[in-house]
């Protein structure tokens, strides 16, 4: 008798389940971004996000300009959060070699700490709604779709943007296939208290990797380095690889001397893959990491973050306006995605391989001292233009 009751009572659970316009599986830029836009255009909403604000992660903090004028539009004005404008790159290899070129569209430098927790604020003062929770299946029945999470909560929606990151147990539960490889790569973040140009962001290889800094908002510096683990497992330990490997490289090492921790210990993240992923699953539409990674040293993921949230958000307001089917709604998101973005995953990938090869790192940097005009061009390829 008993189990009959506690099962009635969770098919009346289910039954009654608050129900939204669009669902938003993960409060990171992406899902924020894609929540603040929805609200303003009047739209129900409900974000469900596993770790309450604010936090830190792993994370290269630069952003390019090219979104300005869709988050200033959002109220998301950079300037009056100290956010420093950056406007040079430096790029530096193992032997000492630099290679110096302006940005061509340039950008600013905000904490994942801050910046997460802005459009968290601003979200949530335009009313959408955030609920602290693990999802543990989101799963389409026939018109709408029914999210649960580990608190044995169930919420139904007309859309769900998952907006996840890079790597979690839903990708797992929905069977995605890149979960099935495993990827070489670690992440490793730290913030630093340094002498560093509040103008610059700095791109210095080692060993195995490559490591960015920038200034972010509170005037701390970033420092967020990709390895290997064929070359961080000889250490297993990040303080004996920091001091053995990327300190090889004598701008990091000058840099580390001198630079005070402000993290009583630094912020990993493993198993980071940058194999190509599926813009729609399951009827999900993915936005941020969720939806593919470029390559870090491009600097151009949470600029490609923000964005997507916009074309994910226009798209289903549009279907919600125009009785758009659900799958034109599949079909012309994965459509713009990949219009959008394809190409710079792409050139992400070529640059990666190009720089970790040391012969082809070499040509890069004799070619593009003898032909300056060149690097900002190559950059370029892997950004886009404004949005608005």
């Amino acid at each position: 008798m008993g189990f009959f009751m506690r099962r009635n009572s969770a098919i009346l659970k289910e039954m009654t389940a608050a129900h939204y316009s669009v669902l938003i599986i993960g409060g990171g830029i992406a899902g924020s971004t894609a929540a603040l836009y929805l609200a303003t255009l009047g739209v129900k909403v409900l974000v469900i996000e596993k770790q309450q604000y604010p936090n830190h992660k792993v994370c290269g903090e630069y952003v390019s300009n090219e979104v300005l004028p869709f988050l200033s539009e959002l109220g998301i004005i950079p300037q009056k959060r100290n956010a420093p404008q950056i406007d040079t790159f430096l790029m530096t290899n193992r032997q000492g070699k630099t290679l110096n070129a302006s940005l061509p569209q340039g950008g600013f430098g905000i904490s994942r700490y801050a910046f997460d927790e802005w459009l968290y604020e601003e979200a949530s003062a335009a009313g959408t709604e955030y609920i602290f929770e693990t999802v543990t299946s989101c799963t389409f029945r026939t018109s709408y779709f029914e999210v649960k999470t580990q608190e044995s909560s169930t919420y139904h929606a007309d859309y769900v943007l998952g907006a996840f990151g890079k790597r979690s147990n839903l990708d797992q539960s929905l069977n995605r296939p890149f979960m099935k490889q495993k990827s070489p790569w670690l992440g490793v973040k730290m913030h630093y208290e340094a002498s560093f140009p509040t103008n610059q962001v700095a791109l210095h290889h080692f060993d195995g990797g490559y490591c960015g800094l920038s200034k972010t908002e509170s005037g701390s510096v970033n420092l967020c380095y990709l390895a290997s683990y064929d070359a961080f497992k000889r250490f297993g330990d990040i303080t004996a690889f920091q001091q053995n490997v990327l300190r090889q490289n004598p701008f990091l090492n000058d840099f580390l001397k001198e630079a005070k921790p402000l993290f009583e210990a630094p912020i990993t993240i493993g198993q980071i893959s940058f194999e190509a992923k599926e813009p729609v699953v399951d009827g999900i539409l993915m936005i941020g990491d969720s939806a593919g990674l470029i390559h870090p040293l491009c600097g151009n993921g949470m600029a490609m973050a923000i964005h997507a949230a916009k074309i994910a958000v226009d798209i289903v307001y549009e279907a919600s306006t125009d009785q758009m089917s659900r799958e034109a709604v599949e079909a012309q998101y994965q459509s713009r995605w990949t219009e959008t973005f394809q190409s710079r995953l792409k050139m992400g990938r070529r640059l990666q391989n190009a720089l970790l090869n040391e012969t082809v790192q070499k040509g890069i940097f004799t070619f593009g001292n003898l032909f300056p005009k060149a690097v900002p061009y190559i950059i370029s390829k892997t950004h886009g233009k404004p949005i608005a």
